[in-house]
């Protein structure tokens, strides 16, 4: 492989950004929902869901043990590059780490989002957030190359697949074959799915990972927060697995989140808590399959992305111009004098 050196001088993982501890919380989740339309209600019921892990979200920690891997990637191939880390929603803020960025002498930098599949929160706005914390830095601000998304890529099924191939090799073998296998992704509005190649990405890694485990699976969706009367990408996971109940004979019950790269809360509460709650009222046996993280294949899944953008064999992002376009935003009444 091509060892790294110039043009490039860093790398940039961007990602969503998660709560430290319980103070963090409900600034988290304002940062979060700012200019959406979700009642206040809904935004508190999702703090309970961190109040229920100490106020403190897995994302960060996930995220670290990816850099320290890839770090060591990087290193073992002759490609080392410092790794900076920087969130849309909370600290390490994306704005604060492109100013330490400029502040070290970085002038070119390539940016890792932690998301696979094209959408407008999967991508586009990564990469206007990007913009708005070079535009914070002001002149001199580091020129930075967002990586594209990666739903077909080797390393990225290989992983998964490995992920859900452990997950039913822990059912029970006399029931194996029944278990079905369900896929799990973060459900968005259908608004901002039909703007985005986002449900097709999926579909075709679910399709690719089927193959390799030799296994087929169905795509269901989690961890909807708009409001009752905005649509949304459906079947809802729970209410899967109430159907698949229903129907008769379900002993055991495979989820894969293909969605997520890591175990973070949408993961840890949606599924190991809200479906496995479900799933014990309803006497399934749950398996749930574990996420990429720092699966081998994946991290050097992201070093192939370096070295071919360094090597020039990809131009740049993979995004149309007319792609994953930001969601229409309701009309803002004026204030009504009292």
């Amino acid at each position: 492989m091509t060892p790294l050196n110039q043009p490039y001088d860093a790398l940039l993982l961007v990602s969503f950004g998660g709560p430290e501890r319980p103070d963090d919380v409900v600034p988290f989740l304002e940062n979060v929902l700012r200019g959406k339309n979700v009642p206040r209600e809904r935004m508190l019921e999702v703090a309970e869901h961190y109040y229920h892990f100490g106020g403190k979200s897995p994302i960060n920690a996930r995220n670290r043990a990816l850099i320290a891997a890839l770090e060591a990637e990087l290193a073992e191939h002759g490609s080392a590059l410092p790794i900076y880390w920087g969130n849309r929603n909370w600290h390490p803020l994306l704005a604060d780490t492109v100013g330490r960025m400029q502040a070290d002498g970085v002038r070119k930098a390539l940016a890792f989002a932690t998301s696979a599949f094209g959408s407008y929160s999967g991508c586009r706005q990564y990469r206007e957030d990007i913009e708005r914390a070079r535009a914070a830095a002001g002149p001199g601000a580091p020129e930075i190359h967002k990586l594209p998304t990666f739903h077909n890529r080797s390393g990225f099924i290989r992983a998964m697949a490995d992920r859900v191939r452990a997950a039913l090799d822990a059912v029970p073998e006399e029931r194996r074959a029944s278990a079905p296998l369900v896929y799990t992704a973060h459900s968005v509005p259908l608004a901002m799915a039909q703007s985005s190649p986002y449900v097709a990405q999926l579909e075709d890694a679910c399709r690719l990972v089927s193959q390799l485990v030799g296994r087929e699976g169905t795509l269901v969706y989690q961890s909807r927060s708009g409001p009752p009367s905005q649509p949304w990408l459906e079947p809802d996971v729970c209410q899967t697995i109430r159907q698949l109940h229903a129907a008769g004979g379900l002993a055991d019950l495979v989820l894969a989140p293909i969605g997520f790269l890591s175990d973070h809360m949408e993961v840890v509460y949606d599924l190991d808590t809200e479906a496995a709650a479900l799933c014990r009222e309803l006497g399934v046996n749950l398996s749930r399959a574990s996420t990429v993280g720092v699966h081998p294949a994946f991290v050097s899944m992201i070093r192939e992305l370096i070295v071919e953008r360094v090597d020039g064999r990809v131009a740049g992002d993979d995004c149309r111009p007319d792609c994953c376009a930001p969601p229409a935003r309701p009309p803002v009444r004026p204030a009504v004098a009292p």
